[in-house]
Formats: C-alpha cells, sequence, structure tokens
C-alpha cells in the first residue's frame, strides 16, 4: 500500500498525529462503549492509520541506514539498528 492509496487525510498525517488518533481509537474500542457500527468505523481507520506509521516507520528506517565503506572503497548501505 502506497501513500496515494490512503484516504488524503490519513496520507496528510505526520507519523506522531498518526500515532496519537490510533491510540484514541485503541482507547475507545478498549472500552466497549462505541456502537456497533461506530466500533467497526473506528477499527477500519485504524487499520488504515496502522498502516500509515508503518509506512512511516520503514520511510525513516531506509533514511537512517548506515552507509560503510569496504575495505577497497566500495560503498554499501547497512540497515539501521534501531534497537
Amino acid at each position: 500500500m502506497t501513500d496515494s492509496s490512503l484516504p488524503s487525510d490519513i496520507a496528510a498525517l505526520s507519523f506522531e498525529d498518526a500515532l496519537a488518533e490510533l491510540e484514541r481509537i485503541v482507547r475507545q474500542l478498549e472500552e466497549g462503549k462505541a456502537r456497533l457500527d461506530d466500533a467497526i468505523r473506528f477499527y477500519e481507520r485504524g487499520t488504515l492509520l496502522k498502516r500509515h506509521c508503518e509506512m512511516k516507520l520503514r520511510d525513516a528506517q531506509q533514511k537512517v541506514d548506515r552507509i560503510t565503506v569496504a575495505a577497497d572503497g566500495a560503498l554499501a548501505a547497512e540497515p539501521a539498528r534501531l534497537d
């Protein structure tokens, strides 16, 4: 899934804003007070927000991949270690 396949309001969100909205949705669903139709709508939006956050994280990881130089001078990218 690409940003263009997400609703424009979600695609425009920063990672932090999308995560905050996803956390609000999770809290609402955990409370169990939403009507069934609302719960389904929240779940669907939460799924899209999760995908958006995952894409943002993948993009960020690619940007911070470490560039290494081999003994022969060849450049290579090494996956970032974010743990």
